[in-house]
């Protein structure tokens, strides 16, 4: 069957309710981000089966950018073409740029925010929740056979043991599904199905695909209108603030930035605090740290960080303009010159990505990375939960091995206990995520106002 391009497949309204329900979830990193999406649209809603969901996510686990807002433009194309794309990805990204500008601005200010660190206190281990679930139910319906257990846990062990990059973590993984495709077929023939979850059948179907073809007409105008979206913004900061101006070096920057996020924002925050602290100095070493703990935990893709450091670095630098006016241009444009390159990747690669469907063996290449995927998400569960439940971490090293591990004696008993009670609403007594994490924040607050 195919899925009509002129035709939504859920009324837009009600998908645009659910994208913003969606936004307001988008807690934890990729790993909490797609765990939403995948009990909104698969488990609950039943809008699209398991394997095509997968099989989007395995496209966007290979490119640059966050993948889970990708990932969110790629279902939302799915379901109400391209603006249904539009709509998911931006409100995908929209309430985490408007809580990090204000509280930006909060950190300009004051400098001294203990009732907001407090309700990120109790927020974190809320997303740690969250992720510890997403690992869960991901492994469930994606680990169908030994063969993808053995993937998932030689991708943690590469990620997390060995410092692998992660493009060679999933080029690995996409080999070794080809070549037990080649060798055994049968293995990814267990398991299929729906998730063995006796529900009614999606609206978008595992066999489904997208009525769009892909042609090089289309794609020629896509990328035309992609570009000039992406640039005109840069070119016109350019030529209104001067090509050395704080703003023209932060876009191009950026851009350049957003093409070569492999792996998610890990992957390039090291680059980007190297870059924005030691070469350009728009903020501090402690600063970055900041940035970095305030996009952790607001909704949104980890990397909508840069947008603090061009806060950041525009407020104290900002030319003919007001700090605060050049602080709010320097942010805003450093956001669009990072997410605008996924609505252009998604738009354009999904067409032909949908044609792979009926490609035995790049659908198997493909089903590789969903179970290296799994180890992934494992492995940023373990990282925020160092960094969560304690204070610091030291390199532990022994012949090949590199890995971080958690001082014992920093160890946070409130975020234990936070933890612990998140954990019980989340798999106990199965409490909404909105319900979740709006208790730990109390929690969280409740800390700094407790005498003592």
């Amino acid at each position: 069957m195919t899925i009509e391009a002129t035709r939504d497949v859920i009324p837009f309204r009600q998908a645009v309710r659910a994208w913003f329900l969606i936004s307001l979830q988008t807690f934890g990193g990729p790993a909490g981000q797609i765990a939403v999406m995948q009990r909104t649209l698969v488990e609950e809603k039943r809008w699209i089966g398991q394997q095509r969901f997968n099989h989007a996510l395995n496209y966007c686990m290979l490119l640059p950018g966050p993948e889970a807002q990708q990932l969110a433009i790629y279902v939302g194309w799915l379901l109400n073409g391209t603006r249904g794309g539009l709509v998911a990805g931006t409100l995908f990204v929209l309430p985490g740029m408007l809580a990090l500008l204000v509280l930006s601005a909060v950190y300009l200010l004051w400098q001294d925010t203990a009732v907001v660190t407090a309700l990120f206190a109790g927020i974190a281990p809320a997303v740690l929740a969250i992720v510890a679930q997403a690992v869960i139910r991901v492994a469930r319906r994606s680990l169908t056979h030994p063969f993808f257990v053995a993937l998932a846990v030689a991708a943690f062990a590469a990620l997390a043991l060995f410092a692998v990059p992660f493009p060679l973590v999933v080029a690995a993984a996409a080999l070794a599904g080809w070549l037990v495709h080649r060798l055994a077929p049968h293995v990814f023939t267990a398991g299929n199905g729906h998730g063995g979850d006796g529900g009614p059948a999606p609206l978008i179907p595992d066999d489904a695909l997208h009525h769009a073809q892909p042609s090089w007409r289309s794609a020629g105008k896509i990328l035309a209108i992609g570009l000039v979206v992406w640039w005109v913004p840069v070119a016109a900061v350019a030529l209104l603030l001067g090509t050395g101006s704080v703003f023209t070096t932060q876009g191009l920057f950026f851009s350049g930035t957003a093409l070569i996020t492999f792996g998610g924002a890990y992957a390039v925050l090291a680059f980007v605090a190297q870059r924005a602290v030691e070469v350009y100095g728009w903020l501090t070493p402690g600063e970055m740290v900041r940035g970095l703990a305030l996009a952790e935990t607001t909704p949104g893709p980890l990397i909508m960080v840069v947008q603090f450091v061009a806060f950041l670095g525009a407020y104290r630098d900002p030319g003919a303009l007001t700090p605060w006016a050049g602080a709010l241009l320097g942010a805003l444009l450093t956001t669009w010159v990072t997410f605008v390159p996924c609505f252009l990747f998604i738009f354009l690669g999904a067409p032909y990505v949908e044609r792979l469907r009926h490609n035995t063996a790049i659908r198997a290449a493909l089903t590789g990375i969903t179970a290296s995927v799994v180890g992934v998400i494992a492995n940023l569960a373990f990282y925020f939960a160092e960094h969560t439940l304690f204070g610091q971490t030291f390199t532990w090293a022994w012949g090949p091995f590199t890995v971080q591990v958690p001082d014992l004696g920093t160890v946070n008993p409130v975020a234990l206990v936070i933890t612990a009670a998140a954990l019980v609403m989340t798999f106990v007594l199965k409490w909404p995520m909105l319900r979740i994490l709006g208790i730990c924040a109390l929690l969280g607050i409740g800390t700094v106002l407790l005498p003592g």
